[in-house]
């Protein structure tokens, strides 16, 4: 098999896949979290900075969903098929809500009637907290596996997807991003809406500490194929304690007001448990609760070595490009919010 320093091509798409969607995690989490609060803040203004604060940046930031789904579909199209078809409601409700969230933040300021605005801010809020707990979902049943059968094809019924751990998994996603948008609206705001967040932000800290809690202990308890790489490979462990310290640095910095620096944990605390996913998966990519030999792993869902190695190319080239337009694009409009005639 071909490998590129060390690692097959395989096992480098599997990082890519991770790593694009753990990008894409991090930027639209913070979008999603922002709008989970949209509704907890009363006054008009408030609400057009916190608009404002994530309108130059959250349809930028759903390219990484558009690319994660690319390189999943070029690398791995096995799992592409068998997870769209098996989870069809659940990604056919995500997508519903991410449309309604994107014409929500253009339509919302395109009149003046109040009953307009206040029909978008709901818009708004409910998709953004729908789209969050949805990606828990599907993490929660992708942690979990499905009904996958010989033909790696999805044998049971659509209803099993929404099942206790999954939603367990899902609103501990929509706390992670609630903490993470309170700690973006910080940074971009002042005066008595600053002050706001933060109130809003110790909330959600407590939120996400205690749901995360109980997720991971039920998932030791009651998911134990997960726990098996860590318990042949002590080494491993490093990951969840620097997750731990990660998540314990976010409100320690908080408390000091350095808040640039929690947002770059609550960033680091992202990253480190997609990284205890990868993990716990690795070399599976879908579970199978038939039998484990139906298992569909990195191997036998994935394209062709040809294929892999000239797409690892053009990857190698696209993702910087995105990279440095996404980091251009935060320089840009780095700062406070201020609201102009431009504004939303």
């Amino acid at each position: 098999m071909a490998t590129f320093l060390g690692l097959d091509y395989p096992t480098w798409w599997f990082l890519l896949v991770g790593g694009v969607f753990s990008g894409y995690a991090i930027l639209d989490g913070f979008d999603l979290g922002a709008g989970a609060w949209h509704l907890f803040l009363r006054k008009e203004q408030s609400r057009r900075i916190a608009l404002n604060a994530v309108g130059p940046v959250w349809d930028g930031n759903e390219v990484w969903l558009v690319i994660g789904g690319g390189t999943l579909f070029a690398g791995f199209p096995h799992v592409y098929a068998t997870l769209l078809s098996a989870m069809y409601i659940p990604f056919m409700l995500f997508l519903a809500f991410i449309i309604f969230r994107a014409i929500s933040i253009e339509f919302r300021s395109k009149e003046k009637m109040l009953w307009w605005r206040t029909m978008w801010d709901v818009s708004y809020s409910v998709s953004s907290i729908m789209l969050a707990v949805l990606l828990g979902v599907v993490l929660g049943n992708v942690l979990q596996g499905a009904a996958i059968g010989a033909d790696k094809e999805f044998a049971g019924d659509w209803v099993e997807f929404f099942n206790p751990y999954a939603f367990m998994v899902g609103f501990t996603t929509l706390a992670l991003f609630m903490m993470h948008g309170a700690i973006y609206l910080i940074m971009k705001t002042e005066g008595r809406l600053y002050t706001k967040m933060t109130i809003l932000f110790k909330s959600a800290m407590i939120a996400f500490i205690v749901l995360f809690g109980i997720t991971s202990l039920y998932t030791l308890l009651y998911i134990p194929h997960l726990s098996d790489d860590f318990k042949s490979n002590a080494a491993l462990f490093v990951i969840p304690l620097m997750a731990f310290l990660s998540i314990a640095n976010i409100p320690r910095l908080a408390s000091k007001g350095k808040y640039q620096a929690a947002f770059l944990f609550s960033s680091l605390t992202i990253s480190f448990l997609l990284i205890l996913v990868a993990i716990e998966l690795y070399p599976v990519l879908i579970f199978s609760t038939i039998d484990p030999a139906y298992n569909i792993t990195v191997y036998n869902a994935a394209s062709s070595e040809k294929s892999l190695g000239i797409m690892l190319l053009m990857a190698m080239i696209g993702i910087p490009l995105v990279a440095g337009y996404t980091f251009f694009v935060y320089k840009t409009f780095y700062g406070k919010v201020t609201l102009d005639e431009t504004s939303y």
